[in-house]
């Protein structure tokens, strides 16, 4: 898995964005089959269209229309599916083609977004690191305390105490590496660190819930075999779902990310 990370990071911003691209529609393509919702071609089609449209309002570093094909795409998807004039399942329709369209398009494209900035490598590092090593350190408190069960209709191998282990040991960790990283400006507040440490660790937490919620509902035990002993490439990036876009939106409130200032690549300003 870390070449696979760490390659198109260092490779460039356009790697980086294409490499998410690819993660949302193998993401998507999981999600899909594991639900059945691959059998309405129509509504992936737009899924996945609106998903290319966002990592090229990436490449293009138009954050406007980034942040605008959200609405737009999900506007687009219950318009087609009220053209097509089948009222049966019209809500499961457009109910799943839109939260497909915002986890693996809305909320994985901004990883792409952020390597716009210029601090990129560093901020996409610290994100995919943190988060993995929130899984190792829930895994491994969880089963050395044991204890009430976080959720056990969702997942029942989560406990309580390997959650609050996580959110520790995850936040210390993003205090201490974000402490290299921003060695000035707002973010070089300790007190702003720990709050993104606890961003990162709790939103990672929750996306990989909401997967395993999706999973229970769809019956399956992994959304896919790509990766052995692992599932699929959802499995794995299950927690980077919300605690991409938590950690985005967080560090663009204190005018870390370089959002706006960007020179577009395929149009002017």
């Amino acid at each position: 898995m870390i070449p696979a990370i760490a390659v198109p990071i260092v490779l460039g911003a356009f790697w980086t964005i294409l490499a998410v691209c690819v993660l949302s529609l193998f993401c998507f393509r999981e999600f899909a089959r594991a639900t059945g919702f691959f059998r309405e071609k129509l509504m992936n089609v737009l899924v996945v269209l609106g998903i290319i449209a966002l990592s090229l309002a990436s490449v293009d570093h138009w954050y406007r229309l980034f942040m605008a094909l959200t609405p737009i795409v999900i506007v687009v998807i219950a318009a087609v599916s009220t053209s097509l004039d089948r009222p049966k399942g019209y809500i499961q329709r457009v109910g799943m083609a839109s939260l497909s369209f915002l986890f693996f398009g809305t909320c994985l494209g901004h990883i792409g977004y952020m390597a716009n900035d210029e601090y990129y490598r560093s901020l996409l590092l610290l994100l995919v690191f943190s988060v993995q090593m929130n899984d190792i350190f829930g895994y491994i408190v969880g089963k050395s305390l044991g204890g009430p069960k976080l959720a056990p209709q969702t997942s029942p191998n989560k406990t309580i105490s390997g959650s609050l282990g996580a959110i520790v040991l995850t936040t210390l960790l993003v205090f201490g590496i974000s402490g290299l990283i921003f060695r000035d400006g707002p973010m070089s507040n300790s007190g702003l660190r720990l709050v993104l440490g606890l961003l990162i660790s709790i939103a990672g937490q929750l996306g990989d819930l909401t997967v395993a919620a999706i999973k229970r509902d769809a019956g399956v035990e992994d959304t896919g075999t790509w990766i052995p002993g692992q599932g699929g490439v959802l499995d794995r990036a299950n927690s980077l779902l919300l605690s991409a876009p938590a950690m985005f939106h967080y560090l663009s409130y204190f005018l870390v990310i370089n959002a706006d200032d960007a020179i577009r690549t395929f149009t002017s300003r």
